[in-house]
Parts: C-alpha cells; sequence; structure tokens
C-alpha cells in the first residue's frame, strides 16, 4: 500500500514538472510573439509615417519554428483612422501570407525586404468621410439587398461585397431636397493608375430596407447627381493593385489581391 503510494506520488510529480516546462515554454514563446509584433509595429509607424502604432498580429503557434524557419504563416496589420490628403481619414489593412524573412534576423526591421506568398490589402473610408466629401452630412451605406438578404452574405471571402447596386441613403441637401431618400450606386475603380473610386448613382430606390422616400420627376436628376462623384488618391498598402470595391458594414473598401511579391514596409502607407 505504502509503496503504491510512493509510485503515484512520484507519478504526480513527474506529471506536474512536465506540465510547467509545457507551460513555461508556451509562454516563452508567447512572449516572443508579442515582441516580434511590437518591434514590427514599430517599424511599420516609422517607415510608413504613422502617427501611431498600426495593429500587426502574427498568427499561428508556434511562434518560434516560425522565426526559426524565418518563415510566417500569416501577418495582419490594421491601421485605423490614417490621415488622408483627400477623404480626410481611412483605415488601412493588408494580411500577407506565407511571408519569407532574410536569415539576417528572425525580427522584421525597417529595411527589411520581404518575400510574400499571398497579399490581400484593402482602403477602407467609412460612410461618415464618404458623406463629407459628397456633401450628404447623414450618409448610410449598405450593401446590396440581395447580397444583405442572402445567408451566405454573398460577399468576397474577406467580406466585401458587389460593387452594383449598393444603397446609399442620405439627404441630398445640395439637391434641393431636404428629405432622407435612398439611391442605388455602383462602384468603380478607373484612370491609368487605378486610383480613382467612382460613384454612379442608377436609381432612386423606396420600399422595405430604404428610406421609402419618392422623389418628384423634376428633382430626380439633382437627386441622382448629389450622390454622384469620384474620389481620387485611394492607393492600397503595398501598391497592391485593386481587384474589388464593395462595401462591408458601412464602410466603402477597395480590395487588392496579388501573389509572389516582394514588399518593405515604408509601402503600407501610400497616401
Amino acid at each position: 500500500m505504502g509503496k503504491n503510494v510512493r509510485v503515484r506520488k512520484l507519478l504526480i510529480g513527474v506529471v506536474s514538472a512536465v506540465a510547467v516546462l509545457v507551460v513555461a515554454a508556451v509562454g516563452v514563446d508567447f512572449g516572443a510573439a508579442i515582441y516580434a509584433e511590437y518591434r514590427l509595429a514599430r517599424a511599420i509607424r516609422s517607415e510608413a509615417r504613422l502617427t501611431f502604432d498600426p495593429y500587426v498580429g502574427i498568427i499561428g503557434f508556434p511562434f518560434g519554428n516560425q522565426a526559426r524557419d524565418r518563415r510566417f504563416k500569416q501577418i495582419e496589420i490594421r491601421a485605423n483612422g490614417v490621415d488622408h490628403p483627400i477623404a480626410g481619414k481611412v483605415s488601412y489593412e493588408a494580411t500577407l501570407y506565407q511571408v519569407g524573412v532574410p536569415a539576417q534576423s528572425w525580427l522584421i526591421n525597417g529595411d527589411t525586404e520581404l518575400s510574400v506568398g499571398k497579399v490581400e490589402s484593402r482602403i477602407i473610408i467609412d460612410s461618415t468621410h464618404v458623406g463629407r466629401y459628397m456633401g450628404i452630412a447623414d450618409l448610410l451605406v449598405e450593401a446590396p439587398p440581395k447580397e444583405t438578404n442572402d445567408p451566405t452574405g454573398g460577399t468576397t471571402e474577406s467580406g466585401i461585397s458587389g460593387n452594383t447596386g449598393l444603397v446609399f441613403t442620405g439627404t441630398p441637401k445640395a439637391a434641393g431636397f431636404d428629405k432622407r431618400v435612398s439611391v442605388s450606386v455602383d462602384l468603380s475603380v478607373v484612370g491609368p493608375d487605378k486610383t480613382t473610386l467612382v460613384f454612379t448613382p442608377t436609381g432612386v430606390l423606396t420600399g422595405a430596407g430604404t428610406a421609402d422616400e419618392p422623389v418628384p420627376e423634376d428633382k430626380n436628376d439633382a437627386v441622382l447627381d448629389a450622390f454622384r462623384t469620384a474620389l481620387p488618391g485611394q492607393k492600397l498598402p503595398f501598391g497592391i493593385a485593386p481587384t474589388s470595391e464593395g462595401v462591408r458594414g458601412s464602410d466603402v473598401i477597395i480590395e487588392g489581391i496579388a501573389e509572389g511579391v516582394t514588399i518593405t514596409l515604408d509601402e503600407f502607407n501610400q497616401s
């Protein structure tokens, strides 16, 4: 009986020691990841001329194996409320997959060139700033009704709607109309450098899910023109060319996806 008790105590001690080592190893790994994220955020802030540290997430466990191999599975970067010379404020997002780091260091410094298997790059303009640019102070932007009502979301993998039939709702005072109306709007990106976002209204909307406000025929063209505009200077992080545009929530988003590129941190902020 006494021998069994001693064996059990020994086993409990061994298991406890192993658990402590595992917890310690996880803690070290977690701490190294946090430090690498902090260093990367500071480097992006400096190189991309930001006034704050962006959010940086190095995804995947264990971090130590990725650092040793100098290849990170996924890195997410987000900077909200960045000053923009035309839109006022924008947010930038980038998701990097299979990020290769030069052999000199497992930390990503300001001058590090990164080889990236795939980049998802986004510029985001909230409806408040779109409305200010349009001159519609109470603007609300929504996805097309067919996508809003679709249980699958009807959106891209990153949650962005299609670019046609968006619902813009607001008071077009410039048209001499003082009631909130809903207008169907299409988005497109044009220009030789594909950096001008064009808003093309196609008709007034009424019924469920809209302001349900009809517009007199003599005011129709003026109301539509109040929602018509072009927003230049929309350069995506890392200079990625746009591949789609739409909305997510009440934000207007331009997204670009590219594979097999080399980037540097100073290219994150293109404004």
